[in-house]
């Protein structure tokens, strides 16, 4: 019978020496402890909760296949789907849990028609974009590539392309195939059947080697990101993340709340005084982060290009690591793939399609600089996922350019609103919901101009 690994919930206490550990810590320095534990773990729950819903939880509509099984889907996110919180809903994606530790996975690409996006982006269970195969990465054509997690040892094998290695034992793999229209979505399917995954073993046509340990996956709740329960999944989340050399540190302080790979956390058997403080903690977390939203977010101060990609580019930089969960988990590093927000008008306020109606104007030679394509998805503000409406258009791209009406002198204007501009501008209407939203714009492969700063956002602006 194959050893189990747990998140364990005692009813009753933590150990003895561990609960009298935590007590011992003074309530300011556990509040300020908590707040970093916080910030550093939530990105990891979150993406937990896409991990049972997309590769445990049989049973759920967001399933999409057992760990190290490619699952396709040969359709755009629609408002319906919800594992994901503010998805592209250009590419069609495939996706993989991927489970490294008995050994690694080959993943094989065809060749694809240069003129279509197409990536694989790799991530580890911290949220880190650790490498990318795919059109940008390694060309369009295609070849064999080896994922293998941290304890794995050995020598590049034969037909082996490249090998990429994952902090950790767990890690994602999400594939992204540009969609050229509707009546591209059979290419798109013929494309995701040649996606091909085999354990190392099985493409070398060795034996496989022993399983690893079966594992007990905790069901997600509600509470788990709002309150010390957070710890919990944390703790169990770290048995499959060996330490990097840089947290180890960070680790012995998170040690004196109770956070470590497989430490018991049990916060029912807190003092009611030390829970508070863990709770207040969160709560400083979340005010952090509001902060930083509204001082260097919003402002575009900082870009989403400074909040995705690997440990080097982050440099342990956990609040951005935080700020692009809560903002948009799983985006991509910027030479891939760079995101614009509107969240806010020009005086700060959040957009309000309910009470106004807004435009924003691309002038001619100033229209966004990507090599692959581009795109503005709208998502709704209190949910942060697509928003349902007539047209069932969730976005303008620039795919869509023939069919878009172009203004007098060349520029292009697209119209936001919870009704329709009328005959005359409907074709670059993006309907909003009937009340707060916010717009992403997506380039897929951007430009020089586009990534040193140069080209400007043109800003969303109130119409009369």
């Amino acid at each position: 019978m194959l050893k189990t690994i747990a998140l364990v919930v005692l009813a009753s206490s933590l150990s003895v020496g561990a609960q009298a550990q935590i007590v011992g810590v003074p309530l300011d320095e556990a509040r300020a402890i908590a707040r970093d534990a916080y910030i550093y773990a939530f990105p990891m729950v979150e993406a937990y909760e896409t991990l049972y819903a997309q590769a445990v939880d049989k049973g759920g509509s967001n399933y999409k296949a057992p760990f190290n099984t490619l699952g396709n889907t040969a359709q755009v996110f629609t408002p319906r789907d919800t594992a994901i919180v503010t998805p592209n809903s250009d590419t069609p994606y495939s996706m993989m849990w991927m489970d490294l530790r008995a050994e690694p996975l080959v993943l094989t690409l065809p060749e694809i028609d240069p003129k279509r996006f197409y990536h694989v982006q790799l991530i580890d269970l911290y949220t880190q974009n650790f490498a990318y195969l795919g059109k940008r990465a390694t060309g369009s054509k295609g070849g064999s590539f080896l994922v293998a997690g941290p304890s794995w040892k050995g020598e590049t094998p034969p037909g082996i392309q490249k090998v990429v290695r994952s902090e950790t034992e767990i890690a994602y793999a999400l594939y992204r195939t540009q969609l050229f229209g509707p009546a591209d979505i059979e290419n798109i399917r013929k494309i995701q059947a040649q996606y091909k995954v085999q354990p190392l073993s099985a493409f070398l046509g060795r034996p496989a080697p022993p399983p690893a340990p079966a594992i007990d996956w905790p069901a997600p709740n509600t509470r788990m990101i709002t309150t010390p329960e957070i710890f919990r999944y944390l703790n169990f989340l770290l048995t499959f993340c060996p330490t990097d050399p840089s947290e180890k540190d960070l680790m012995r302080s998170f040690a004196k709340i109770g956070i470590g790979a497989a430490k018991l956390f049990d916060e029912k058997a807190l003092p009611p005084e030390l829970l508070k403080a863990l709770q207040e903690g969160i709560a400083d977390g979340v005010k952090a982060f509001e902060f930083f939203k509204r001082t260097e977010l919003d402002t575009r101060k900082v870009g989403t290009p400074a909040l995705f990609g690997t440990r080097e580019h982050l440099k342990n930089n956990y609040l951005y690591r935080y700020a692009a969960a809560r903002l948009g988990i799983f985006g991509n590093s910027a030479e891939e793939a760079i995101y614009h927000g509107y969240f806010v008008d020009g005086s700060g306020a959040p957009f309000d399609a309910a009470a106004k109606r807004y435009a924003v104007t691309f002038a001619k030679d100033r229209m966004p600089p990507a090599n692959a394509f581009w795109s503005m998805t709208m998502y709704d503000g209190k949910t942060q996922l697509l928003v349902d409406n007539p047209l069932n258009r969730y976005l303008i791209n620039s795919p869509m350019l023939p069919q878009l009406k172009l203004d007098p002198d060349g520029g292009l204007t697209l119209y936001v609103q919870k009704d329709s501009p009328g005959a005359d501008k409907a074709s670059n209407w993006l309907p909003a919901p009937a009340g707060p939203f916010f717009l992403v714009l997506r380039l897929y492969e951007p430009k020089a101009e586009a990534l040193d700063g140069s080209w400007q956002v043109p800003p969303l602006r109130a119409l009369e």
